[in-house]
């Protein structure tokens, strides 16, 4: 094949550490927006971010160039960057780890309508809840123990 072709469409989701309540609603919108940025410098098309006061969600096309974890490295060290000094957070940081699963393009609307109806999903499920059952759904074998900071 003389071209290199891909489309990888990966919902990647991290909270803050120890899932402090330091993402307000009001700077949320710049915050996304600044994902967004990143993920298009790094040539990761983004399709849906967003979340509550502790944690994101990101749906992205993987560029071809770049590894999954170079991509959460850039993405999560630039925006922690961002909210100590836009979002006036000084003390702001992200867990040490993350979850990224792979969805199938038949996906991709039902992700992108639970990633902008976050609100309303963590008035009944707590941000704990939510990535164990995203665990067990992918069948992602863990320790939780090691799961959280």
């Amino acid at each position: 094949m003389s071209q290199s072709l891909s489309k990888v469409l990966v919902h990647l989701i991290f909270s803050t550490k120890h899932r402090e309540h330091l993402i307000r609603p009001e700077i949320r919108p710049r915050l996304n927006a600044y994902i967004v940025g990143i993920l298009e410098n790094l040539k990761c098309p983004c399709i849906q971010t967003g979340g509550t006061v502790d944690h994101n969600h990101t749906l992205f096309a993987l560029g071809r160039t770049i590894s999954q974890a170079e991509l959460v490295e850039e993405v999560k060290k630039s925006s922690s960057k961002w909210m100590k000094i836009e979002g006036s957070e000084p003390g702001f940081s992200w867990q040490a780890g993350y979850g990224a699963f792979s969805i199938g393009e038949s996906q991709v609307e039902a992700v992108i309508r639970y990633i902008q109806n976050q609100e309303e999903h963590h008035r009944k499920t707590t941000f704990q809840e939510e990535f164990l059952k995203f665990l067990q759904r992918y069948k992602v074998a863990y320790d939780e123990r090691y799961v959280w900071d």
